[in-house]
């Protein structure tokens, strides 16, 4: 007897998690499945601000707002912005008002596996092929060659969906930055120096097409970000794969002769293996057509820069509006949608485009300026 699903979803990330909780809230089961073999199977990265106008949404109608607000790192909103000489810029402290708290990535995702059903998530079920029955059915195939239907797909399978071709010819495209990420541990201890220049809170240094964004983790660690407008095959002429990092390094700081050493020494003095990561986006304004049966959701429908810090926000409250769109639909999965679209298609277009022109404004030949106008335009309009 062939297995059936009535809401299948694709992806255990943050959006699909927050999609899986939001219908078990309102009483409708879903299973979500995931290719990696557990949820511990690889690190789930850094610290994310969590805005109040959308993650923070997200979890009211999660019902875990109250046990979020127990993961928040305290001092994480501070803020420090500086340039390729280390002189600051601009400097922000952590006022506690909560709009953008931070927390790991890793504990929100536990909060929100923890919330679900035992068996809500199928782990080591990579997706390999779906195809459309008729009626908004489909039919999934997994790597181990199984099949299964089912009445809603839903693509919340990250940058490669394999979902997305359902509904999309869209495919993601080289931003021109590729991010190196690294680490610093025990940072007080071990990297007194460093620790002192990042601060609390979220850094930046910046200059032309080049620049580091870093973070405090709760551990006491620094995660580093440094991001090189380069062409998108730069990373694979470097071995970043050698345990001895001595040429990696070395080929991140040929981008930073002249830069003051206290900011050269945050690649210099980094523990463990550096990871090149190209920077890609969809198109801004992604959208499709209705087609029955199936959506996308997060990074699968609407891959940006990570320049607005949208990506996990957006991802979050697109799971909890489908979720509150089904539940106010009963028995009518393309109404449900079609109300879910419209709200996403919008609402994403307006934070890719946004996404899009802080990348150019981060990098730009004046860099940090551009950054800091940025902020002053967004103090001034708070007033």
């Amino acid at each position: 007897m062939n297995t059936h699903h009535p809401v299948t979803v694709v992806g255990a990330g943050l959006g699909g998690l927050t999609l899986a909780r939001v219908l078990h809230v309102h009483g409708i089961e879903a299973v979500v499945l995931d290719l990696d073999a557990s949820p511990d199977a690889r690190a789930q990265g850094g610290m994310l601000d969590i805005h109040e106008d959308s993650g923070q949404v997200a979890l009211t109608a999660a019902g875990l707002h109250e046990e979020f607000r127990g993961l928040v790192h305290p001092g994480g909103q501070a803020m420090r912005i500086l340039d390729r000489h280390a002189e600051v810029r601009m400097s922000e402290e952590d006022d506690g008002a909560g709009d953008r708290p931070e927390v790991e990535r890793g504990d929100l995702r536990d909060l929100l596996l923890g919330s679900l059903p035992e068996g809500t998530v199928r782990w080591g079920a990579k997706v390999t092929a779906a195809r459309p029955l008729g009626d908004g059915r489909h039919e999934v195939e997994l790597a181990d060659g199984s099949r299964f239907t089912t009445d809603l797909l839903v693509g919340a399978d990250g940058a490669w969906s394999r979902i997305r071709p359902l509904v999309s010819d869209a495919v993601p495209a080289y931003s021109g930055v590729s991010f190196v990420e690294l680490d610093l541990r025990e940072a007080d201890r071990r990297h007194p120096r460093s620790a002192a220049l990042i601060g609390g809170g979220m850094f930046f240094a910046l200059g032309a097409d080049r620049g580091f964004l870093a973070h405090r983790e709760p551990d006491g660690s620094l995660h580093v970000y440094v991001a090189l407008r380069v062409p998108v095959e730069w990373g694979s002429g470097v071995d970043f794969a050698d345990p001895d990092t001595t040429a990696a390094k070395a080929a991140v700081l040929e981008h930073f002769t002249g830069w003051d050493e206290r900011l050269r020494a945050l690649v210099t003095d980094a523990d463990g293996p550096l990871v090149a990561r190209p920077v890609h986006a969809l198109p801004v304004g992604h959208r499709w057509d209705r087609t029955p049966g199936v959506t996308l959701l997060g990074d699968a429908a609407h891959l940006m820069s990570p320049f607005a810090g949208e990506g996990a926000n957006l991802a979050m409250l697109d799971g909890a509006e489908l979720g509150e769109a089904l539940a106010a639909h009963p028995g009518d999965t393309e109404a449900a949608l079609a109300a879910y679209e419209k709200a996403l298609f919008p609402r994403s277009e307006f934070s890719a485009a946004a996404s899009a022109d802080s990348l150019v404004v981060c990098f730009r030949e004046d860099a940090p300026q551009g950054l800091l106008d940025q902020f002053a335009g967004h103090a001034d309009r708070a007033v």
